[in-house]
């Protein structure tokens, strides 16, 4: 089997509109589409950064909140490369999102910041 490439990151939101502007008004992200599942009580958009399909962020009723961060099975965070991590923490800070200090990759020289969604989901930032 050979994979072309990631197609897409779920994000289950407890407040949808809330983290919607967040990834399109704080991060950058666009949307490409939208609907409400009414089987399902739940919204889906589908976001897209740069113009690639990257997140189909979602709402359910009553989602259990995520057991630690970001130390939990599963997805430890997901990470944005930046041209530049001190200027877009700037940006971020700017915009109300509390970020983490600034850090060294300890492999790759490279810098790094860690800050959160509205759902405490973690991101990163990560210098091209």
């Amino acid at each position: 089997m050979k994979l072309n490439r990631v197609h897409h990151i779920a994000v289950i939101a407890t407040d949808y509109e809330r983290s919607k502007a967040f990834y399109l008004d704080v991060l950058g992200c666009t949307l490409l589409a939208e609907v409400y599942r009414a089987e399902r009580d739940s919204w889906m958009g589908d976001l897209a950064l740069n113009g690639e399909y990257l997140i189909e962020l979602f709402s359910f009723p009553s989602p259990p909140a995520r057991p630690t961060r970001p130390e939990a099975t599963g997805l430890r965070h997901l990470a944005f490369e930046v041209d530049s991590v001190a200027d877009a923490r700037e940006e971020l800070v700017a915009k109300g999102v509390a970020c983490e200090e600034l850090r060294t990759d300890p492999h790759t020289g490279r810098a790094m910041m860690f800050f959160a969604d509205p759902d405490g989901l973690p991101l990163e930032l990560y210098e091209r």
